[in-house]
């Protein structure tokens, strides 16, 4: 009995194919050898976490995301929409179409615009 619960221990150790990136996030299925994967390469998310909608996937690896907020306008004493459009990695283990809702979490600096990776896909459209 002690010999059976200890190979299925084993066993989901070896299905585990992902790192720890400390946020409660569902990991992807799949694994990639990208290195600036939050899970499965060396990029570690630290500071600001966004949820947004892709507006664009037609660069390589990347995601243009975007999510509105209402902001006050002092003079009019009246409330606007504005929007944020951020572009993000795409890690090839996940699989994201404009319009899915998906977390963005910040980290080093990728490129001139990368600052940001995409670690959850939320909700497929």
């Amino acid at each position: 009995m002690i010999g059976d619960v200890m190979v299925k221990k084993q066993m989901q150790k070896d299905v585990k194919n992902y790192r720890d990136i400390g946020i409660d996030a569902n990991p992807p299925q799949e694994v990639c050898d990208d290195e600036s994967c939050p899970w499965h390469g060396h990029a570690k998310i630290r500071g600001r976490i966004f949820e947004g909608e892709v507006v664009s996937t037609k660069m390589q690896k990347s995601v243009v995301v975007q999510w509105g907020y209402i902001k006050k306008v002092k003079k009019y004493k009246r409330y606007m929409r504005a929007k944020t459009r951020v572009i993000a990695h795409l890690p090839p283990c996940l699989k994201v179409n404009e319009g899915d809702k998906v977390r963005i979490g910040e980290t080093r600096p990728i490129s001139k615009a990368k600052a940001f990776v995409v670690f959850e896909v939320l909700s497929k459209q």
